[in-house]
């Protein structure tokens, strides 16, 4: 006789009963629950500007929705949400007062709600106080749509089974970060020389060979209710930044939204079912074939997205065929963990350039810096400003022996393949951009190139920040692969 035997374990009565008999502390799993939800969070009010580059991009209205999807797991003992939000980054205290509200809301524990973004270019800023009265305007409405979207997918738990599968698809992921030819890498903001240059020009002349790898895997969580199977969910992982071509002054989902409408007609699902495409370690990874043979011919608005769309849809789909069975007993974890990193700070040196920089007005004299000077010295003097420390939260789930991670950063493609590599789970996502945005993660071989995202003021933190993260997520994964073990059947 086991404690998993006795119903109602999670009486205090039982429990002493258990523990004065000898009996193993494990309980069997219950039927698994989910329940899904997409709420609609695109922006009301116009004209609004959608960051993502070095100067403002207004929005005068929507091309398509914007979303928060939400999956909400429980196993009887622990439950919780999975979010994805279609926003180029959902700042921290964003992230942080959606968490609280939906867990006054919903029996869900703070620190078991993941809220990431898939990292649209074309979407309002997420957490504007103090400014134009429709960006103000749009924070309470996107925070209200998250929490929407957590309560109402609690409010659906049925009885379901989940599974995960994937499929390769390499075909649309290429690396943006270049070696060139001698002689044609141009100075950097700060007036040095880098080795490397993000999407540098299309051209046998300048390219030589990329500076990393890419990860063509599409990872698929797919979720059926039960006992019909019916479609219920599909929470998909694929490592592209993004794609873009986007119509002009329009927000926009990018190709995440359109995967989203896409796949319901993949699978015959019905109206409420749900799908969602995260952003993976996709910080130096887009979708422009820098080296093809063949170039690729101009493309309309959306049409770009459409293809890579489809493409991912149908990865999807070919992944979901691969699956024989569907779990509904799988035991379910989470852990929230902190990290304290240190911020880069600029020596004497760079600090008074930015500061000469920055306070050059005459148009004449500005053109004696390279390009985009003026954006970096005044990043290099907030980061001057800032504390020497920040603490930032990291997540490791749980869902039978499928692990996910989520990593507050643009995380690079080779710290998404180390961690799945050295995870004790069967199988592991990576999800970047989640629960806040902090800038670029690259790994310290790949600062040592330099480029674009390894610059003081697009990377913020010190430069070992990727070995430190990945050793506790691995640490946390770790945690988490024991427990997994110790809830199996026969287990002491």
């Amino acid at each position: 006789m086991s404690i998993h035997s006795i119903p109602g374990i999670r009486s205090g009565r039982l429990l002493l009963l258990a523990i004065l008999l000898g009996l193993p502390l494990q309980t069997a799993a219950a039927p698994l629950k989910i329940g899904v939800a997409a709420v609609d969070v695109s922006p009301q009010e116009f004209p609004i500007n959608m960051p993502g580059g070095f100067g403002p991009n207004m929005a005068e209205s929507s091309n398509d929705p914007l979303h928060s999807r939400a999956f909400v797991l429980s196993d009887g003992e622990t439950t919780i949400a999975l979010v994805l939000v279609d926003n180029l980054g959902v700042a921290q205290p964003v992230v942080d007062e959606a968490k609280l509200l939906a867990s006054r809301k919903t029996p869900i524990l703070p620190e078991h709600i993941l809220i990431s973004a898939t990292h649209t270019h074309s979407a309002p800023a997420s957490n504007v106080i103090d400014g134009p009265a429709p960006a103000v305007s749009y924070r309470k409405r996107l925070l209200g749509g998250i929490v929407d979207s957590i309560v109402q997918a609690h409010s659906k738990l049925r009885p379901a089974g989940i599974a995960s599968a994937s499929h390769a698809l390499p075909d649309e992921v290429f690396n943006r970060r270049w070696f060139l030819k001698p002689g044609k890498m141009p100075l950097n903001p700060f007036g040095g020389t880098d080795l490397v240059k993000m999407n540098p020009p299309i051209s046998p002349d300048v390219l030589l060979h990329p500076a990393g790898t890419t990860d063509p895997e599409v990872a698929v969580l797919s979720m059926v209710e039960l006992p019909s199977k019916r479609p219920l969910g599909i929470y998909a992982n694929y490592a592209l930044h993004y794609v873009g071509g986007t119509p002009s002054k329009k927000v926009s989902a990018d190709y995440f939204g359109e995967f989203a409408r896409l796949m319901p007609a993949r699978l015959n699902a019905p109206s409420d079912f749900v799908a969602a495409l995260t952003n993976g370690a996709s910080g130096n990874i887009n979708n422009i074939p820098f080296n093809s043979p063949m170039p690729r011919p101009p493309r309309e608005p959306m049409e770009q997205i459409r293809i890579v769309a489809g493409k991912t849809a149908d990865a999807v789909w070919h992944a979901r065929q691969k699956i024989s069975v569907y779990h509904s007993d799988v035991k379910l974890g989470m852990l929230t963990r902190p990290i304290t990193l240190k911020y880069r700070k600029p020596d004497p040196e760079m600090l008074k350039r930015a500061e000469t920089i920055a306070s050059t007005t005459d148009a004449e004299a500005k053109k004696q810096y390279p390009p985009l000077a003026d954006s970096y010295a005044n990043r290099t003097i907030d980061l001057a400003k800032r504390p020497a420390t920040v603490t930032l939260p990291l997540q490791a789930i749980a869902i039978g022996q499928t692990a996910i991670v989520a990593i507050p950063f643009e995380t690079f493609v080779e710290i998404g393949l180390d961690i799945k590599k050295r995870s004790p789970f069967a199988h592991t996502i990576v999800v970047g951009i989640a629960n806040g945005y902090n800038g670029y993660l690259p790994p310290p071989e790949q600062h040592r190139l330099g480029g674009y995202e390894t610059w003081l003021g697009t990377n913020n933190v010190q430069e070992d920040t990727s070995v430190l993260i990945t050793e506790q997520l691995l640490s946390m994964l770790g945690d988490l692969s024991a427990r997994q073990a110790r809830s199996l059947p026969g287990s002491k």
